[in-house]
């Protein structure tokens, strides 16, 4: 047989492999609608459990049967909108041009810093402007995370440019609930920072595989370079040393199960591992999403939703409250 070889390890897509800046990621892309209506949300990673579920997809081989199901929940507090953003649009880039800000909870200033006045409110004066967007601040201290410092993020709007005045003027300095965004059933994006693993080797890191015991040099390298470092720099497409983890990654098209306020049904016994006892709303995704425990987790309306797969009103007929602990 032939020798297997592998030139390349890891996509290249993800470069440079370097740590995030901030432990919640920022959207870099955001889709549009016709609706005006606010495109994002964001909330705390719980954990994971498992779901049965009355199939009911027109085209699936188990529909109208109970499906077994891996399933993530989301901690959502609403969010305080705290300004509305106002853009201008050049062939270069996007330019801010004006801001109409709210008065913010005294949380707020362990993250930014506030007026002493509470600021007047014109959106009178924004005359010249191509786009709106929000500017939210996060609660955790509805949650039982243990802290109090909010995370500050921008929401795109839907819609044309006068209807996006309008919510922005609707909403200025008020909460955001998560049901007024989503709805069970629908498909959302999830932008989140992976777990942090560290500076890890090449083995690890791409699955090289591990050379034969009298190999020169190392047993765990990628072999020779040649003349991948002959330009006084190792290229990013070797496979070596480096950081793994706390990367900024976005899962595409994630299934909305439901969307409750009654943590009782969801609390596992004795609490989630590593994060305790939900206390208000929160949210059922399929499937597993990245990040740890208690990191924040944006939601985008999904980008590119795949049509052919629909799942109206999910049907949850059993949820697992099973502790994680063993006992």
């Amino acid at each position: 047989m032939p020798k297997v070889t592998h030139p390349k390890r890891g996509s290249v897509g993800y470069w440079p492999r370097k740590k995030a800046s901030r432990p919640y990621a920022r959207v870099r892309v955001w889709t549009t609608t016709k609706e005006a209506k606010v495109l994002g949300f964001a909330g705390y990673k719980v954990g994971m459990t498992r779901v049965t579920i009355l199939d009911n997809r027109p085209h699936s081989p188990t529909k109208g049967e109970e499906v077994a199901m891996p399933v993530t929940i989301l901690e959502c507090p609403p969010l305080k909108i705290l300004s509305a953003m106002f853009y201008k649009i050049h062939p270069a880039g996007t330019q801010a041009v004006g801001a109409v800000t709210s008065r913010g909870d005294k949380e707020l200033a362990r993250k930014l810093t506030l007026p002493k006045d509470t600021p007047g409110v014109d959106f009178d004066k924004m005359t010249d402007y191509d786009d709106v967007r929000l500017l939210a601040y996060t609660q955790p201290k509805m949650t039982g995370i243990g802290k109090k410092k909010p995370e500050v993020f921008e929401l795109a709007l839907g819609g044309k440019k006068e209807e996006k005045l309008a919510l922005a003027k609707q909403l200025l300095g008020k909460e955001l609930k998560v049901e007024d965004v989503f709805k069970a059933g629908s498909f959302i994006d999830i932008h989140a920072v992976s777990k942090g693993k560290g500076f890890q080797g090449p083995v690890k890191r791409f699955g090289v595989s591990i050379r034969q015991h009298k190999s020169e040099k190392v047993k765990r390298g990628p072999g020779t370079l040649g003349g991948w470092k002959s330009q006084q720099h190792f290229m990013y497409r070797v496979a070596h040393a480096g950081q793994m983890g706390y990367h900024q990654r976005t899962d595409f098209n994630k299934l909305v199960m439901a969307i409750s306020d009654k943590p009782d049904q969801v609390n596992q016994t004795g609490g989630f591992l590593n994060y305790g006892l939900v206390r208000g709303t929160y949210l059922i995704v399929k499937g597993s999403l990245t990040g740890s425990r208690k990191r924040l987790l944006r939601l985008t309306v999904a980008l590119r939703p795949n049509p052919q797969v629909k799942m109206d009103n999910p049907q949850i007929t059993s949820l697992s409250i099973k502790s994680s602990q063993g006992n």
